[in-house]
Parts: structure tokens; C-alpha cells; sequence
């Protein structure tokens, strides 16, 4: 054995571990049956102690003689019996107490036994080992109540086998064991030397030392080698793949001893594997791998069995591409949320491009909420609302499922990434990207990039609020400057529309300003620029225009004056900013003055487009004025032009940024105006409405100003007109037609103070004018009185002394009328004034109380 022990070959070692393997077996063996037989024997004593001790229990006579007189009278010569038939050692009567009824020794009844009785006492039948004793060996006992009628234990029957008589039988038993034994030994003996030469045939021979080199190399070629190795037999089956080739391939686990056609691999790389051929580096696609695989054909003795294929994975390379991919994608996404993101100074329109931009390329579904405040253009965390966080919805982009309006994304999310809107340490909202189970989960490097748009975006939106903080404070004064509403004439119904652009607050206006005997100027301005200087400076020119408007100079003097004032502005802000400055030059203006009694316009421009006029016909047209040049440069005079307004007609006002809006040039928008202008409704009011409503739907980029007046003229018979001589005599006259005039109009309560009036400044323009003179009464929302002469002297009003005889006409006058002034014509000037006229309510009229000394 130790010979074979120290044998070289794994065959002899093995041979020589069989033998001592199966030496043990058998004597395990045997020591295992000998018990066995042991064991069995003793269970079968039990069964047949038990079985005899119920049969004998049950038997007809036992339970009538345990409950005679003398019990073993007739129980002992039955229980010899009984013994002696059922081969078993002794069966022992007792009393439920112990007593003995019966016993094989007869001297030993009447006596008390030693062995326990319990459970069979208490009508439960059991076995048991009872040790050996001074007059007995040791034995296997059954013990079996007997019981009346009542259930009462009257009597135990126990029936035993001495343990000696079981051993014998077992020994009886023991040489067919041996025998048994030494076969199996001889047997397995045997079957250790066919296996241990065949185990030679099919290990070469070899010690444990190769064959265990052997299968280390074996396990570093299956586990550790990062590179896939099959062996395919000469019919196509797999007998060997290593872990790499069966993780790159995606084998079953059963794949080996399966056709290399069955295992589920594609079909040319399955081909390949089965055919044995020759392949060098042939790049093959399984899955979403990339495999180079190199194969060949494997033989033993010059006979071919088969081929040997290695794998080698080449998607990591794929992998480093896809990745610097991603990159790129990602680089590209910020670079075009970079032009995309923040075109306007629109926070909601910046908020929805920001969503647009990351659906779908980063995201399946966004969403972007701003601060209330925010959305107000306040300071966030500033002011009454520092403690106000609710957010609104600004702005959603991805897909929304048919049916569900609570849910957002066609499939369930699977991820989403919430960064909060941050601009200069201070929180503006949040911004939410969602994916659907479609897309890959959010990765690190997607969380830095959504930080990344959102800051940008951000940053705009900051911007934006800012923005429309400032232009909303320029508006609100833009608005103060404009007019809060424009007066009401006889003779002229007017409407207007101002729409702010979105490039800024710009210094587009327009204004309505009575004048002196039922006249009314219109004027429309546009200011060079935008922002809060644009609306300042138009707020200063509509101030110049009306202040140089109730002096009633004429349009082309009015705009040679305005001209004056832009020219000062500008030398002064160039003064102060010096090149730099915004500058107030180029400014354009339209003024026109109409006069309802003539229904005659006289208009003058300042580089301003030119106006249009409707006439009643409906056909509009453009009214061909000379075109002075913008304020502001000189150079130039300014030219005024009358035309005549018939009733029905509408003149219509405007800024550039009407006619441009759209990006349109200048003829196209002109062409557009007038087609508008044509289709529209006579009111002024539906006038508007049908220019507006035919621009372009986006709202505009600058600001637009529209007038439209829709001159009816005054009736003849609210006018009344004398033609009178340098003659004092004619004053008393006049003032008798003046009270037949007024009585004809129903104004009796107005005829006073109107005769004093006419009194006073007739006597004053006989006394120091020249020429004709010309007296003219109108009724219009007030009674104007107008009295005309050659002269171009202007009277003064001054307060006469107590000693002077002259003086108080004119002071008079002023006392008893609501307005007076003087306005100048081509041939002299004009002296006129305006009566409130009286109530309708039947009040008598009564003059302003007059105080002469």
C-alpha cells in the first residue's frame, strides 16, 4: 500500500486510495449490518412482546379471574401456556398496585415488582428495557392494562423477551454477513483496478504536479483571461467556453454539449463557429458588442477533431466613441441653449425656450415655474413679498398622454432632476426635467449639464426681470406723459391707440389741444430711441407744443420754434454726455390745426410720415405735404399746406412704427394702411379697431401711435359774421344785432355780458387799429367772440389807477369771460374770447359782478 502510495502516476495513487476506501466500506459495512441486525432484533422482541401481551390481555377468562378471589389460580398455569407457545421468556401478571398474579417463578407471586407500571396504570400500553436484576438478566418488556367494563385498569399484562435471547439470534445471522462483505470486497477491489487502468489510458501517465499545472492553466484560461476561447468538436458541438466567451456571446448556462447552432447566437458568427474554418480578426456584431474573432481548425495524431475560436471584445473602443459622443451632444446642447435661450427680454418667453431646448435632447418632459414676484418684476425676497413663494407654470414642453390632463409623459417617469433657477445668490424658480422608461437614467454628468442650462437660463431671466422692472417704469411714466384723455369738440369726434413695442418704452405720442375760435390741433411726435430718456424727451416736446400752441402760431411756425427747443435739448445733452449721449435730434413731429367754421386743415411736418384722409366716399389717400426735415438738424424751413376736410371725412395720424410693423418696408405698410383705412367703419372708434386688427398677430417691435379725427364742421347757423367800418357809430348797432343773435340761439341770459364785450373791443379796435375789421360770434360748447382788425399791435391787460380815465376795458373783459387771448394772422391779429354758456337747468344766467369806481 505505502509502495503505491509513493507511485508517480495518478493511476497507481488512485488505484491504491480505491482499495483502502473500499477496506473501510466493507468493514463499515459490516459493523453497520451487525447493528442493523441488532437493532431489528430487539424491535422485533418489542412487536412480539406487545403483540402477545395485548393477546393475552384480550383473552376470554382474564378479566373475570383478575377480579376473582384468587387471580393466579387460574392465570399462572395459563400464562405457561401461553409463554411456552409464543416463544417469548415470561409473561408476568400484576396488579394495577404491582402485586404479581403470575410469575415464571412461582415462589415470586404474591410480590411486589420493581419495574415502574406507569402509563400502563393509567390505561396506556407501552414498552421499555428492564435492567437486569439479582434473579433475572436484562429484557425487552410490554406492559398492557386489562380493564372493566368502566375503563378501569383491573389488572397489567407484561410480556417480555430476555435481551441474551435476542443476541443469539442475531448471531445466527452473522457468518451470511461476513460472506456478504467479503464479495463486496472482492468485487470493489476488482472494479478499483479496471478504473485505475483506464484512469492511466486517459491521464498519459502523468503525476499529480502536471495535472495539476494542467488545470491551472486550465481555470486561468476559463476564469481569468479577459479574452473569450471556445472549443468546437468536428460536428459543430460546444465543448468548452469560457466565462469572457459566455459573457460576451450571452450563452445559456446549458450551452456546452448544445450544437453551436442552437445556442442563440446570429447566424454568421454561429456559421463561422460550426464550420471549423480558418478566420483571422473577422469583427462580428452580437448584441451591442463588437467581437473580433480569430479561429483554428485543432487535430490529434494528424486527425482533425475540431477547431479552437478566441473572442476579443472591441465595444469599449465603441464605448470611449459613444462617450465622447455624449460629450459632444452635450457641448452642442449648451452651445445652442446659448443662442437659443434669452433671444427676447421676455422672462416667459425665455422660460419656454429654456424647455423647448432640453425637450427632447436632455429630457422627455420639462417644466419651468417662477416666483410670483418675479413674474412682477420685483427683487425676490425684497419688499412686501420677501415671504411670497408661490410659483406659477410658465412654461411646459415634452409629451402629454390623451385623457390623463394630470399626467405629463406617455410612459411612467423613471427619473427627473428639480434645479432651482438662481441668478446673483438669489432663487427665481426652479426648472424640472423628467424621462420616460424610453430613455436612459439621469447620470452625474446630466445633472451638471441641467445646472448648467438652467444657470444660463437664469442669468437671461434675471436680466428679463430687470428689464421689464424698468420698462415698466417707464411706461407707467410714459403713461403720465401721454394724455389722460382727450378733450371733447363740436365739430371733431377722435380716437386714438398706443401700443408699446417690445424693444422698449419709445417716445411715440399724440395729443388733441383746443384752440381759439372752435379751432382744434392735432399733433402726433416720435422721439429718436427708446427707454426712460425717449419717453422723458417726449414728455418735454408735447410740453413745448402745447405751450407754443396756445400762443396759435401757425403749424410751420409752430414746428420751426419746436425745432428750436429739440436743438437746445441735443447741445445740452451733448454738453453733459458728451458724444455718448442718446441725443434728442431727429425727433419728427405732425401738426395740424383745423378749422371747423372753414372745414379747412393746415398741416406741417417734421420728417413725420404723411397723414391720411378718408373722405367721405370712402377712399383714402395720403396727403401730399412737404416734408421738412426732422428735428432737430435745421437747414431746412418748414412748409405748411391747407386742405379742406368736407363733413364725413376722417384725418388719420400715425407714427412709423404703424406702418412698419411686421418688418415691412415702408410702401408695403403705407399700402396696408390705406387698404385698412378703406374697409373701415366711418366711426373713429371702429376705425381703429379695423387698423390694429390688420397688422401682423406678433406683437410689434416699436411702439405705434394712432389718431384718427372725424371732422362734421360747425353749422352755419352756429356762426355769425359782420363785416364793419373804422366807424364808432356802428358799435350801438352791433351791439343790437349781437342780442337779436343771441336771441336767435336762445342764449338771452349771455346777451349782457357778450354786448360789453363786442362794446369794448370793437371801441378798441376802431380807436387803434387800421384796416376793415370783422366781427364774428360762434356757438360752440362756448360762446366765442372774435373781433379782427389789420393792426398788429397787440392790447395789454394792465390795472388802471383810481386817478386814470382810461385803462379798464380790457380788465373788465378779462373779469367778465372765461378765456381771452389774441392770436395772429397773415393780414393783422385776432382779439377773442370765450363765455361759458349757461346751463340748461332754467338758472338764470347772471354775469360775474362787476366793480366800477
Amino acid at each position: 500500500m505505502g509502495s503505491a502510495l509513493r507511485s508517480r502516476s495518478v493511476a497507481g495513487q488512485a488505484l491504491a486510495l480505491l482499495l483502502a476506501i473500499m477496506a473501510l466500506l466493507v468493514v463499515a459495512a459490516g459493523a453497520a449490518l451487525v447493528l442493523q441486525g441488532r437493532s431489528s432484533g430487539e424491535n422485533q422482541a418489542r412487536g412480539r412482546a406487545l403483540a402477545v401481551a395485548h393477546a393475552f390481555a384480550r383473552a376470554p377468562g382474564v378479566l373475570p379471574a383478575l377480579t376473582s378471589r384468587d387471580p393466579s389460580a387460574v392465570l399462572q398455569p395459563f400464562a405457561r401456556r401461553v409463554t411456552h407457545d409464543a416463544d417469548i421468556d415470561y409473561i408476568v401478571v400484576t396488579s394495577p398496585s404491582g402485586i404479581r398474579y403470575t410469575h415464571p417463578d412461582p415462589r415470586r407471586i404474591g410480590g411486589r415488582v420493581t419495574s415502574p407500571l406507569y402509563p400502563a396504570t393509567a390505561g396506556r400500553p407501552f414498552t421499555d428495557e428492564v435492567p437486569a436484576a439479582a434473579h433475572s438478566s436484562p429484557s425487552i418488556r410490554a406492559a398492557v392494562p386489562v380493564t372493566d367494563a368502566r375503563g378501569k385498569v383491573v389488572g397489567i399484562v407484561n410480556a417480555g423477551v430476555t435481551i441474551p435471547n435476542v443476541n443469539r439470534s442475531v448471531g445466527r445471522q452473522l457468518p451470511v454477513m461476513l460472506g456478504s462483505l467479503g464479495l463486496a470486497l472482492a468485487l470493489g477491489a476488482g472494479g478499483a483496478a479496471l478504473v485505475s487502468r483506464r484512469l492511466r489510458r486517459q491521464t498519459h501517465g502523468l503525476g499529480p504536479a502536471e495535472i495539476a499545472r494542467m488545470y491551472d492553466h486550465h481555470e486561468a484560461v476559463l476564469r481569468a483571461v479577459r479574452e473569450g476561447v471556445l472549443i468546437v468538436d468536428d460536428k459543430g458541438g460546444l465543448l468548452l467556453a469560457n466565462d469572457e466567451a459566455a459573457r460576451l456571446l450571452g450563452l445559456p448556462a446549458d450551452a456546452q454539449g448544445r450544437q453551436v447552432t442552437d445556442t442563440g447566437l446570429p447566424p454568421d458568427i454561429a456559421s463561422l463557429l460550426a464550420s471549423g474554418r480558418l478566420a483571422t480578426d473577422e469583427v462580428h456584431r452580437v448584441g451591442e458588442r463588437l467581437l473580433c474573432v480569430n479561429q483554428r481548425p485543432a487535430s490529434r495524431s494528424g486527425h482533425p477533431w475540431g477547431s479552437v475560436a478566441t473572442l476579443r471584445d472591441t465595444t469599449e473602443l465603441r464605448a470611449l466613441t459613444d462617450k465622447a459622443d455624449r460629450a459632444r451632444e452635450r457641448l452642442e446642447l449648451l452651445y445652442d441653449a446659448g443662442v437659443e435661450v434669452g433671444t427676447t427680454l421676455d422672462m416667459v418667453r425665455t422660460a419656454q425656450e429654456l424647455a423647448r431646448v432640453a425637450v427632447p435632447r436632455f429630457a422627455d418632459f420639462a417644466t419651468v415655474d417662477l416666483l410670483d414676484s418675479v413674474l412682477h418684476g420685483e427683487e425676490p425676497g425684497a419688499g412686501h413679498r420677501a415671504a411670497d413663494t408661490r410659483m406659477r407654470r410658465v412654461a411646459v414642453s415634452g409629451e402629454r398622454p390623451s385623457g390623463h390632463p394630470s399626467a405629463h409623459l406617455v410612459d411612467e417617469p423613471i427619473g427627473s432632476v428639480t434645479v432651482p433657477l438662481t441668478a446673483r445668490g438669489v432663487t427665481l424658480g426652479r426648472a424640472e426635467f423628467r424621462r420616460s422608461a424610453r430613455a436612459a437614467p439621469f447620470e452625474d454628468e446630466d445633472l451638471t449639464l441641467a445646472e448648467e442650462l438652467v444657470g444660463q437660463a437664469a442669468a437671461y431671466i434675471d436680466i428679463a426681470r430687470r428689464y421689464a422692472r424698468e420698462h415698466a417704469t417707464v411706461l407707467a411714466l410714459q403713461q403720465s406723459l401721454l394724455p389722460r384723455g382727450l378733450p371733447e369738440h363740436e365739430a371733431v369726434e377722435v380716437a386714438h391707440r398706443y401700443v408699446p413695442g417690445t424693444a422698449g418704452v419709445g417716445g411715440d405720442w399724440y395729443d388733441v389741444i383746443p384752440l381759439s375760435g372752435a379751432r382744434v390741433a392735432f399733433a402726433v411726435g416720435d422721439v429718436v430711441g427708446h427707454g426712460l430718456h425717449a419717453a422723458a424727451t417726449m414728455g418735454r416736446l408735447r410740453t413745448a407744443v402745447h405751450n407754443f400752441s396756445s400762443l396759435d402760431l401757425p403749424p410751420d411756425e409752430l414746428l420751426t420754434h419746436l425745432d428750436e427747443v429739440v436743438d437746445h435739448l441735443d447741445r445740452e445733452e451733448t454738453a453733459a454726455n458728451g458724444a455718448r449721449g442718446p441725443g434728442v435730434a431727429g425727433a419728427t413731429c405732425l401738426y395740424a390745426v383745423y378749422d371747423p367754421v372753414a372745414r379747412r386743415c393746415c398741416l406741417a411736418r417734421a420728417g413725420h410720415p404723411p397723414p391720411a384722409l378718408v373722405r367721405p366716399d370712402g377712399t383714402a389717400t395720403l396727403l401730399d405735404l412737404p416734408a421738412g426735415p426732422p428735428l432737430g438738424l435745421g437747414g431746412l424751413p418748414f412748409e405748411a399746406a391747407e386742405v379742406d376736410l368736407p363733413e364725413g371725412s376722417r384725418l388719420v395720424l400715425y407714427t412709423n412704427g404703424l406702418i412698419e410693423a411686421g418688418g415691412v418696408d415702408v410702401e408695403t405698410g403705407l399700402e396696408r394702411l390705406l387698404g385698412a383705412l378703406a374697409r373701415a367703419d366711418p366711426d373713429p372708434e371702429r376705425t381703429c379697431r379695423a387698423v390694429m386688427e390688420a397688422l401682423p398677430p406678433e406683437h410689434p417691435v416699436d411702439d405705434m401711435a394712432l389718431l384718427v379725427a372725424a371732422a362734421t364742421g360747425l353749422s352755419p347757423g352756429h356762426v355769425a359774421s359782420w363785416d364793419l367800418p373804422s366807424d364808432p357809430a356802428v358799435v350801438s348797432r352791433m351791439r343790437a344785432a349781437v342780442a337779436r343773435t343771441l336771441d336767435a340761439w336762445e342764449l338771452d341770459e349771455a346777451a349782457f355780458t357778450t354786448e360789453l364785450v363786442v362794446s369794448e373791443l370793437l371801441g378798441n379796435a376802431i380807436r387803434h387799429a387800421s384796416g376793415p375789421i370783422r366781427l364774428r360770434l360762434i356757438r360752440d360748447r362756448t360762446l366765442i367772440c372774435e373781433v379782427a382788425d389789420g393792426s398788429t399791435t397787440a392790447p395789454h391787460l394792465r390795472r388802471a389807477a383810481t386817478t386814470d380815465e382810461g385803462g379798464r376795458g380790457l380788465f373788465l373783459v378779462a373779469q367778465m369771460v372765461q378765456r381771452w387771448g389774441t392770436r395772429y394772422t397773415r393780414s393783422g391779429k385776432v382779439i377773442w374770447t370765450e363765455q361759458t354758456l349757461p346751463s340748461g337747468t332754467g338758472a338764470p344766467y347772471a354775469p360775474p359782478a362787476l366793480a366800477i369806481s
